[in-house]
């Protein structure tokens, strides 16, 4: 069944530039590294704190998707996440590595389970690239915190999916992880997997607004409880916020980001 929502990821995949300004801090750059596993280039964003170069401290990392949404108005489709203004802001002491996803190829690379309809299913190359090739390169040029306790992924809609797919299979690599409106609907395997999987140690900040689509507060809810089986209640590993009139779009996401992050600890 299409979902309400997916056409807006759908339109992510054709964005295409504006003519206006960067709105990217002055502490946001851009670098390309290859990616073999997924047989391409990519482009990656990285946001240092502001007082990076005049420390010698180590940093934890986030680990983001769609990058081109996250620092700039001008790369972004339909409006940018404010990332590096609202750390800015925090004086947070943190680094965040975004991927950008793949045009075409977003889908793909973001799902780890084949949908009849939209296929899909390449994220285990996905995860591999950031994994084996990104993180250690950014640990090696940066000064990070590599630990899994130190290591946060976030994203949203398949980002969200994606994410959350990453603590099952890398959970001694991502310690934290901000499940932002995922598209746990795109494959029921994602529920089965959860029920296989042994005790599952990640904190988990979901968020969601009531407004996204019929399912979208139902199906986060069952991943909670399912969630619930596999560790006590009482570590308050799980966070979940649903946003009363919250919408599929970055408004919610970049308004939730904030206290993502904080209750998350970095």
């Amino acid at each position: 069944m299409i979902r309400g929502f997916f056409f807006f990821i759908m339109l992510w995949i054709t964005s295409v530039t504006s003519a206006q300004e960067s709105t990217a801090s002055k502490n946001v750059s851009t670098f390309t590294i290859e990616a073999p596993q997924l047989k391409t280039t990519k482009k990656i964003w990285i946001y240092l704190p502001k007082d990076y170069s005049a420390t010698a401290k180590k940093y934890s990392v986030i680990y983001m998707h769609d990058a081109q949404n996250l620092f700039d108005s001008k790369t972004a489709y339909s409006g940018e996440w404010n990332v590096d203004e609202k750390l800015d802001s925090l004086k947070a002491q943190v680094i965040v590595v975004g991927i950008e996803h793949g045009n075409e190829k977003r889908i793909d690379e973001l799902t780890p389970f084949k949908n009849e309809k939209y296929g899909g299913g390449n994220a285990d190359n996905y995860l591999d690239f950031i994994v084996k090739t990104l993180k250690p390169h950014i640990d090696k040029n940066y000064r990070t915190k590599p630990k899994a306790k130190n290591t946060i992924i976030i994203g949203s809609s398949l980002g969200g999916l994606v994410s959350y797919y990453a603590i099952l299979k890398y959970p001694e690599t991502f310690g934290k992880a901000g499940v932002f409106s995922p598209s746990f609907w795109f494959s029921n395997d994602i529920y089965t997997l959860t029920e296989k999987a042994p005790k599952i140690k990640t904190k988990i900040y979901f968020l969601c607004g009531d407004k996204e689509s019929d399912d979208m507060v139902k199906d986060m809810t069952k991943m909670e409880r399912l969630l619930d089986t596999k560790r006590c209640y009482c570590l308050h590993l799980t966070k979940s916020k649903i946003v009363k009139g919250g919408e599929h779009n970055e408004k919610l996401w970049r308004d939730g980001f904030v206290k993502a992050v904080l209750w998350l600890g970095y």
